[in-house]
This record gives C-alpha cells, sequence and structure tokens, in this order.
C-alpha cells in the first residue's frame, strides 16, 4: 500500500490556464512518486477529484524553483516550481507558506538514492560530507523586493536550526544587539480598503489603486463582502475571489511590476528585511447601536488572532508582537445620533472635523475602549457609506441610513509615517466608497559587515560565560486556588519565574503516563521559554471549563486538581499545585438528567446530580417513581423568552450574544432566581445561549447511534420520522419542540429574515453530531445532516 508523505495544494500553470488541484507525495518501500489531483471548484465528494498525472521519483528527478519575472520577488509570494522526471515535466505554483516549505524537504529527505534509511542523513550529503548524485531541490535566486535594494543574508541568518540553550541565548543576545547591524531604510506601503457589496469589477481599479505618481514597495488591499451569495457562505468559495483579483492585478500602479499573492483569511504576517508586519482585514458588527459589540469584536481578534512562526518550537506570535501593525476594514462605526439633514449639511460645506466629533470610533478610542496603541490619520473626506450604488448620491432606501465613516485604516508602530489618507469617490460599484492610506515604514535592514561583528562578539562571549552553573530559579507561588469556576467562566491566576545569575529555558512537562503537561481544564501561558540571567517572566495560569469538560465535573466523576511540573533544561523540577471548586450547571447536562431535575442544578445535592447524570439513557420513564418534566426546563425558558420577544428580530443565531449577558443567562438558568427568565438586553445573547446550551450536550439531541442512519435517510421524511421514534423519549419530545419552535421563527420570515436553509445549516451540525472517535464531517455529510432537519422544517405539522 502506498502511503501519503506529505500534500499541498498546487496550481498547475499551462500558458493560457491555471487549474487548481493537489500535489501529493507517497511512497512504498523505497520506491517514491508525486501525484498531481485536480478538481473542480467547490469540490463536495470523491467524484469531484481525479489523479491527473504520476511522476515516478527516479534518476534524473529534479524539483527546481522558477525565478519570478525580471527575478522580482516579494516575501509572501507563492513559489513555482518545475518538477521533470524522465521525459515528463510539471510546471505548478504552490502557495506561500510553512507548508509548502515542509512538503519540499519531505521530497528532498525521502528522495535520496543509495543510502538504507533515506531518513536518516541529509540527501545531498554523502558519509565522507561530499555531494552525491542525490535529486536536489534547485534555488535559482536570492529574494530581491520591489525597491530592488536586496535583501540581506544576514536575515535569514538569524532563524538558524535551534540547537538547544546555547543557540536560544544566540538568537535572544542578537536581538537585543538589533541597532548595533541595522539601519532603517523607508519602504512605500499602499493600504486599501473597500467593501464592494458583493458587487462585482466594472472598470478599473486605477482610480484607486494607482492615484499617486511614485510606485508604492507593497500593497496591502483587502475586501468586504465579496460575495453575499448563500452558496458563498455555504461552501466558503466564490468565483467572485478570481473577478477581484484579476481586477486588481491590472490596476495596480504601471510603474513598477509586483509578485503577487492572494491571501485568504483576515489577517496575515510576514518578515520584510527584519522587519515584522502584519496585516489585520476586519468587517466589523453592523448597526448603530452596536458599538460595544464591535469593541469587543476587536478585542476578542486580538486575543484569538495567532500566528505560527516558521521556526519549529518558538510561540505563537500575538497581533500586537509585530514591528508594524496595519488595521484595515468595513468596521462599521457610526455617527452618535446625528440628524440626516444636519449630517448632510455638514458635509456639504466640508466640515468634517465638526462631524468628526460625533464619530463612534474617535470617542470609543479617546476613552480608551478600542485599538489602544493604535493611531488613525486626521480624516478630511466625507463619509464612505452609505450610497446608492452606481452613483454618489446619499442612501434614499427606506432605511435611508445616516452617512457614516464606517470604511477606515489604522496602525501602530514606532516607524510608521502616515503620507495620505483617502477616499475615492471615482469607484461607484457599491454602496461604499474605497478608501486607502500611503504610508513610509521604516524597515529594520541588515548590514552585513555589522551583524558578522555582533554575532562574533556574541560567540567569544558565551565562550567566556559557559560553565557547569545548574540554572536555579525562584516561584512567587505555588499553590493556586480558582473559587466558585462557572461554566465558560474565565479565570486566570499568575505567579513570576524570577531566575537567577544562568540563563535557563523552562517548560511545563508532562507527569508519567499522561499525555498533556496539564488537565484539558487549565492552561499555562507561557508553557515554555528562555529566561536571560537575573530576569523574570509572568506566567498565567487559565482555568476555563468547557463542552468538553463539563459533564464529568458536574458529575463529580473529575474535580478541579491537578499538579503541574515546571522543568528547567539541566535544572531541577518545581511542582506546583491547582485546585479549586466548580458550580454545576444546566450547560454539559445529559437531556435525560435535566428533564429529572426539578429543581435548579445548582439547589441539588452533588450525589443526587451524580447519580442522574451517570444514569443509563433510558428509552421509557419506568426507572423513576417521579415523571419527568417533558423537556429541560432551562430549555423551555430560553424558548419561550426568544418566541415571545424575538421572532421578529433580525440576524437572530447569525449575530453573536454579549458574553457578560450570556454569564447572566447561564446564571438564572443554573439557579433559578426567576421563575421565567428575566429581561436582558439583546435577543441574541439568548439565541446564542440557546446554541451553547445545545452544542454542550454530551449526548446530542439525535443520539449518536443514529447518527450514521439519519443521514442514510435525509431523502426521506417518512424514514427520518421513523428514526426520531427510536430516539429516547426525552430526545424526541426536545426535537419535536425545537422544530415547532424554528417553524415559529420561519413563520416571521418577512420580518426576520431567516430561511429554512439557514436555520437547517446551523441547527443540522448541533442536533446531528457524529459520534467520538468519528472523522471530521466533510461538506458532503453536512450538508446531509442540513438536509434532515430541513425536511422536518418543511413538513406541516407540530406546534409549540
Amino acid at each position: 500500500m502506498w502511503l501519503q508523505a506529505q500534500k499541498v495544494q498546487a496550481y498547475m500553470v499551462p500558458d493560457s490556464a491555471v487549474t487548481e488541484g493537489w500535489l501529493g507525495f507517497s511512497f512504498l518501500a523505497r520506491l517514491c512518486r508525486l501525484c498531481l489531483y485536480t478538481h473542480r471548484r467547490m469540490a463536495i465528494t470523491a467524484e469531484d477529484v481525479c489523479l491527473d498525472r504520476v511522476l515516478l521519483i527516479q534518476e534524473g528527478f529534479a524539483v527546481e524553483e522558477v525565478p519570478p519575472e525580471n527575478n522580482l520577488q516579494i516575501p509572501g509570494s507563492d513559489v513555482t516550481v518545475q518538477v521533470t522526471s524522465g521525459g515528463a515535466s510539471l510546471l505548478v505554483r504552490l502557495p506561500f507558506g510553512s507548508h509548502t516549505q515542509t512538503f519540499l524537504r519531505e521530497v528532498r529527505r525521502r528522495c535520496s538514492p543509495g543510502k538504507k534509511d533515506a531518513t536518516a542523513a541529509d540527501p545531498e550529503q554523502s558519509a565522507a560530507g561530499e555531494v552525491t548524485g542525490a535529486p536536489r531541490l534547485k534555488t535559482a535566486n536570492k529574494m530581491v523586493p520591489s525597491s530592488s535594494v536586496p535583501a540581506s543574508g544576514p536575515t535569514q541568518g538569524l532563524s538558524t536550526r535551534p540547537c538547544g540553550l546555547r543557540d536560544t541565548l544566540v538568537k535572544s543576545l542578537l536581538k537585543q544587539k538589533e541597532s548595533s547591524y541595522t539601519h532603517l531604510q523607508n519602504f512605500r506601503f499602499f493600504v486599501g480598503t473597500y467593501n464592494v457589496n458583493g458587487q462585482s469589477p466594472r472598470g478599473s481599479l486605477r482610480p484607486w489603486l494607482s492615484q499617486d505618481g511614485e510606485p508604492p514597495d507593497i500593497y496591502c488591499v483587502g475586501f468586504q463582502e465579496l460575495d453575499l451569495s448563500k452558496e458563498a457562505f455555504f461552501f466558503n468559495d466564490t468565483p467572485k475571489e478570481e473577478e477581484w483579483f484579476k481586477a486588481v492585478t491590472e490596476s495596480l500602479h504601471p510603474g513598477a511590476k509586483y509578485a503577487k499573492g492572494n491571501k485568504g483569511g483576515v489577517a496575515i504576517r510576514f518578515q520584510f528585511h527584519n522587519s515584522t508586519v502584519c496585516v489585520v482585514n476586519a468587517h466589523l458588527a453592523a448597526h448603530p447601536e452596536e458599538y460595544e459589540r464591535r469593541n469587543q469584536e476587536v478585542r476578542d481578534i486580538c486575543a484569538r488572532m495567532q500566528f505560527h512562526p516558521l521556526e519549529p518550537g518558538c510561540p505563537l506570535l500575538a497581533i500586537k508582537e509585530h514591528d508594524v501593525v496595519l488595521w484595515l476594514g468595513d468596521l462599521n462605526y457610526r455617527l452618535e445620533e446625528q440628524d440626516m439633514e444636519r449630517v448632510k449639511k455638514l458635509i456639504q460645506t466640508q466640515d468634517f472635523q465638526a462631524l468628526h466629533q460625533h464619530d463612534q470610533l474617535k470617542i470609543q478610542r479617546e476613552a480608551k475602549l478600542v485599538f489602544e496603541g493604535f493611531q488613525e490619520g486626521e480624516i478630511s473626506f466625507q463619509p464612505t457609506y452609505k450610497y446608492n450604488p452606481g452613483s454618489d448620491d446619499w442612501d434614499d432606501s427606506a432605511e435611508c441610513r445616516v452617512p457614516a465613516w464606517c470604511d477606515r485604516i489604522l496602525w501602530s508602530g514606532k516607524t510608521v509615517s502616515l503620507l495620505s489618507y483617502q477616499s475615492h469617490m471615482a469607484l461607484k460599484n457599491s454602496d461604499h466608497k474605497p478608501v486607502s492610506a500611503i504610508f513610509d515604514v521604516g524597515v529594520k535592514v541588515v548590514d552585513k559587515k555589522s551583524y558578522c561583528k555582533a554575532f562574533e562578539g556574541i560567540v567569544r562571549s558565551l565562550d567566556k560565560m559557559e560553565n557547569a552553573s545548574i540554572p536555579s530559579v525562584t516561584l512567587s507561588k505555588r499553590e493556586f486556588l480558582f473559587k466558585d469556576v462557572k461554566y465558560l467562566q474565565l479565570q486566570v491566576e499568575s505567579f513570576t519565574i524570577s531566575n537567577g545569575p544562568v540563563p535557563c529555558q523552562f517548560e511545563f512537562i508532562s507527569k508519567p503516563n499522561e499525555d498533556a503537561y496539564c488537565k484539558p481544564w487549565l492552561i499555562a501561558k507561557p508553557s515554555k521559554g528562555f529566561l536571560m540571567p537575573d530576569s523574570e517572566v509572568v506566567i498565567a495560569l487559565e482555568l476555563c471549563v468547557n463542552k468538553s469538560t463539563a459533564t464529568a465535573l458536574n458529575s463529580g466523576e473529575e474535580k478541579l486538581e491537578d499538579i503541574l511540573v515546571l522543568h528547567l533544561d539541566r535544572g531541577k523540577d518545581y511542582f506546583l499545585s491547582v485546585s479549586g471548586n466548580y458550580l454545576p450547571s444546566c450547560f454539559g447536562c445529559p437531556i435525560q438528567t435535566l428533564c429529572y431535575m426539578k429543581e435548579p442544578i445548582r439547589e441539588m445535592l452533588p450525589e443526587a446530580i451524580r447519580e442522574l447524570t451517570l444514569m443509563p439513557l433510558l428509552t421509557d420513564d419506568a426507572f423513576w417513581e417521579e415523571k419527568p418534566l417533558d423537556v429541560p426546563k432551562e430549555l423551555w425558558m430560553m424558548v419561550d423568552l426568544l418566541c415571545r420577544s424575538a421572532c421578529h428580530q433580525e440576524g437572530l443565531f447569525q449575530q453573536p450574544g454579549l458574553r457578560p449577558e450570556f454569564e447572566q443567562i447561564r446564571d438564572w438558568l443554573d439557579t433559578g432566581t426567576l421563575d421565567v427568565l428575566g429581561p436582558v438586553a439583546s435577543n441574541h445573547s439568548v439565541a446564542e445561549a440557546l446554541l451553547l446550551f445545545l452544542e454542550s450536550l454530551p449526548e446530542p439531541v439525535v443520539c449518536y447511534k443514529s447518527y450514521r442512519s439519519s443521514l442514510e435517510c435525509a431523502n426521506s421524511y417518512e424514514m427520518s420520522s421513523q428514526v426520531i421514534s427510536m430516539l429516547p423519549k426525552c430526545h424526541q419530545n426536545v426535537f419535536h419542540y425545537l422544530v415547532a419552535f424554528l417553524r415559529e421563527l420561519l413563520k416571521h420570515t418577512g420580518k426576520n429574515h431567516l430561511d429554512v436553509n439557514v436555520l437547517a445549516s446551523i441547527f443540522g451540525g448541533l442536533l446531528l453530531r457524529p459520534p467520538p472517535g468519528h472523522t471530521q464531517p466533510g461538506t458532503a455529510e453536512k450538508q446531509k445532516a442540513q438536509q434532515f432537519i430541513q425536511q422536518f422544517l418543511c413538513h406541516e405539522g407540530g406546534t409549540l
């Protein structure tokens, strides 16, 4: 059997077309081959993929990197590779990134002839150190940025292969001395943002992208609402991506040539010479009253967006850990409670300064509630939203939106200078106008001689310093108590590691017979690191109970108790004690357990919760003398409130709620302080609490054992109904209750804009989940789950 070693996305490049596919590397014993698979756009099933060709790795095999036109290459651009084997040849474009580099290294590692173990040695070196006849990966030219200033070799020298404590110390000292071997050189950055409202490009984008006489060195362009169709929502793919990429390509400044890369996602990072740059493209929550939600989304992006560095073993990088951060997008901040006519009058007189005083982003930034540490240029252009598409006229629809500066560009970094900040009225495709900013960014360029001098000085100094000293540290705290932990509520305890006179590496290590260094509800940040002599670092222990850990903690099978082992390289181990108490929650409880709970879970004895949680799933109610509830009271409370107040709510189940409101809802459900769920500020928070409740069920509404049969009968309502009838009574009741609730929402689709496809897609993945150990569902499997739920929503019958 051929074993698949690596695969990478690839684009086959003939003279006139580009075909998307995958390049796979596989081996059988000592035989190796490359396989090119092609597929149609938005492939769903195996039938959509076909094997295009196979290249055996044999004598004469070569993989050569093809230099771009005029040897012009920019960090972050894709790599074009020529593969030859015998008389066959293949030209492919591979995406930039560590995955491609790993793939190419694997080909090199496996393809060395004449060795007993191709994985044990460098394929380019023989035992005597001479170059052998093994297949080689060739690089034609060094990378040269668009300014024609050569990228310095020492930049790559900073990214040497990690070989232990000494190399880590050298890198750290080099970083400290960086100013001695680098100098700042300005590069011109163009940053642009455009919400295109789902429209295709019409006409040239040069009025936006090429308005300056001097060509920029780097373009950073972000779009929002590229495709508003349901197909794009479900399949995360759209033909409009290629349309806009082509329009951008044809509209770049004619005074220079660029190596182009089309990056998906909301953020990218790259290293330019010796400076790190992060570009974030964000589309935040809409509507004037949602500024707090926008603030929260910015904080969430900063907290959750982390990058894997190219070097293995290095910690993840956050957005703010870059020399330069460029943040662009439709940030959706509006004007505070302004009259439409007054706003238009101020715009007509071009009194933008007076109008800007009411801008929500300005107000929130001045209050230090969002984008702290970022800057924005002076706004001297009229609001960029909302226009009648195809014109410069303000919105005259029924909504009649008040104009606002929704589209913004901010930055952080000590070496960034803003040259211009403007909108572009010439483009009329959308109800937004595009915005651009041009920056001079001081980039750290390495001087080779100075770098070598600093490197040699550090090595000589280390040679004198190294001795047999054993590192030793002092911990400010070794016992940690987390009190009254609640579901999905983060608690943090911190302590300080203070180092002695010897540099050391520290790491939390797993205990014997355990896979991880801590229990799944706990994490240490950072979990490993390096300390210079007489320095210190603060470690945060973060505890959060989620759907994967709540059930065992509710039942008492698990407790909030753990011992962490902090290990020093060449030193001793330190032991930290972690303990706490968890407040039981309906989140993470089985449906059957909740149906037998007549009281709020916090009022029940631990023994009773444990007995109800661990009892086997029943097909009837004969196990207990007391008759259970038809559906859990907590589920009824949320659905009842949504039925009464949210049937007309637009964006229900699609717009997230606020975390403080979710915590309030959770406490109400767990303590039963009110018979009916009390007033909350947002229907979206109740809707999100309902989704989180269903997601936390250890046994989904459609039981795991019925998952496969449910997918198989997704086209038959009669057979699907039979599957539901075989569920335990409490699960049947919950299923029919939720279906009736969703049908009720669909009766008001004219106001809430919900449709059966959206609801079936959202609830299909919650009510119908694959059992543990099942492979991650593909697109086809998700569609069947959606279809299973959809047929119940479309079938008449059943009421709340």
